[in-house]
């Protein structure tokens, strides 16, 4: 059974899944911080408030059980969560673009009839069935 098991995991390639999810969650919080802790107090600096992450837009306050609590549309959190995303999803393409490189396109050579690119080592064009 325990035999069954590894077969699965390595067939299916689910513990490679299951390391690209977790070293994924790492980037993402390592890059979080990065642009909360080094990017944005930079940023900030040229912010008139300097605190984004917190600005809103105040729609009302009410009374409710002798408390004031305010109703306000808190778009720095969402300005704040874009950066986030696009900064992970670049950081991302810079780590795949390191490690995956393309494959070389499989040579061709052009059909002297039709111009369309077939294998080098046919002897038939499939497009217009000339002989090669």
């Amino acid at each position: 059974m325990l035999k069954g098991f590894k077969e699965f995991l390595l067939k299916n390639s689910v513990l490679a899944l299951a390391i690209g999810f977790i070293m994924g969650a790492a980037t993402g919080k390592v890059v979080s911080s990065l642009v909360a802790d080094i990017l944005m107090p930079v940023i900030s600096l040229a912010l008139p408030s300097g605190e984004w992450r917190s600005a809103k837009w105040e729609l009302g306050t009410k009374m409710v059980g002798g408390k004031e609590v305010s109703n306000a549309i808190t778009y720095g959190t969402f300005f704040g969560n874009v950066v986030d995303f696009v900064v992970i999803a670049f950081v991302v393409y810079m780590i795949t673009k390191a490690l995956i490189k393309e494959a070389p396109a499989a040579p061709t050579k052009k059909c002297p009839r039709c111009t369309e690119s077939i294998a080098p080592e046919a002897t038939k064009c499939k497009f217009c069935t000339a002989d090669i």
